[in-house]
Parts: structure tokens; sequence; C-alpha cells
């Protein structure tokens, strides 16, 4: 079995016993991105700016693994409110230009930190 950690200082660090993303052979297993800036450590208060800095978390992850957002296979949405879904949709969408990857949006309770968006992927070269 051919496994890598991928771990990178342009995404937030993992905030449990988990990697931010596992490279298994030509597939990548992108952990949940939150919206923190992983400089500052900030999380931006509204929905539109959680949603563009967990796309930014999950691109530079990606980046990492040298991969980029054309590479997503499936990602999952977790939104505290299903009314953000629109606008998050229309975030999400601004990161990729044709053939988009197959993908769930699911309400949750709460997510880490309190944030309203939680964005994960599977990837592949």
């Amino acid at each position: 079995m051919s496994k890598k950690i991928i771990s990178t200082e342009n995404a937030p660090a993992a905030i449990g016993p988990y990697s931010q993303a596992v490279m298994h052979n030509d597939m990548l297993f992108c952990s949940g991105q939150i919206p923190v800036n992983p400089q500052t450590k900030e999380i931006p208060n509204d929905v539109v700016d959680q949603a563009r800095q967990a796309m930014k978390n999950l691109g530079a992850v990606l980046e990492e693994a040298g991969m980029n957002y054309g590479n997503i296979l499936k990602t999952t949405i977790f939104l505290t409110d299903m009314a953000d879904f629109a606008t998050v949709n229309q975030i999400y969408a601004e990161y990729f230009t044709g053939d988009f990857p197959a993908r769930a949006t699911v309400q949750v309770a709460g997510l880490p930190l309190g944030v309203q968006v939680e964005i994960e992927a599977v990837a592949a070269l």
C-alpha cells in the first residue's frame, strides 16, 4: 500500500488526530476544510467569506499534493443552515470550470469552532 500524508502551512492545521489529506496511489482524500485563515487564525463572520476561505484552504491542500480543483472527483459540503445552500453554491461554482465533481451537501447541527461551512474532497491525478 502506498500511503502519503499531505500537510501544508497554507491551510489550517488539523485540530484533532487526523491529517489534512492522505494520498493513496493516485487518489487524494482531503479532510474537511473549515474557514480558518491559516496565517491569522481568524474566521470570517459571514457565510460568503467562510465558503471562500474553506475553498482556498482546500486549494492549498490540493496544491501541496500537486493537484488543483480540476482534479476533484467528489466533494461534501457541510452547512449549519441549509438556507445558506444557494449562497455557498455560488461561491463553490467560482472554483470550477465545467465538468463539476460529484457532490453532496448536508445540514449538520454544528461544526468545529462554530463555523457555518466545511468542505471535504476526494481527488485523483
